[in-house]
């Protein structure tokens, strides 16, 4: 079988999604946090570190959600969506990029997604951004692709 049912679909985006609060608040460092989007190997580095600690606490949020619940849940499949999510999530995460697809949108299809990105005071209250908004909003949509992904060859 190549899915899952809803249930099993259901308790991966939860785990996916519990996990990257935790991850994504809790487990980034203050130096990753500051400095993932800094230009130059310096910044790709605290960004690559602070996806690898991402996906471990995605993985392990996966394992304890399978091994309590009693999911079965395919190693590849898992593998395949903590690589999906992760490159996702240092793309938006290296900001450049999350800017420029807010301007580009913001011209093409959407107007003022640029502006919306640009919104708050990013050194004074980070989490009350338009950048902030967009980067959650970004890497939620990519944990359901994620989750459809993790929960594929389960019986």
């Amino acid at each position: 079988m190549l899915g899952a049912d809803a249930t099993t679909f259901a308790a991966v985006f939860a785990a996916l999604y519990a996990a990257h609060e935790v991850g994504d608040h809790w487990m980034q460092t203050h130096a990753q946090a500051c400095g993932k989007e800094a230009p130059g190997w310096a910044g790709r580095i605290l960004c690559a570190k602070h996806v690898v600690t991402l996906a471990a606490t995605k993985a392990a949020a996966l394992t304890l959600m399978a091994v309590v619940i009693g999911i079965p849940l395919h190693p590849a499949a898992v593998g395949t969506a903590l690589a999906v999510d992760g490159v996702s999530h240092y793309w938006a995460d290296r900001r450049v990029t999350l800017a420029a697809l807010a301007e580009w949108l913001g011209r093409r299809i959407i107007p003022g997604k640029g502006d919306f990105y640009r919104l708050g005071n990013g050194k004074a209250a980070p989490t009350g951004t338009g950048a902030y908004a967009l980067d959650q909003s970004w890497h939620v949509g990519w944990l359901f692709i994620a989750a459809l992904i993790g929960c594929m060859g389960v019986a």
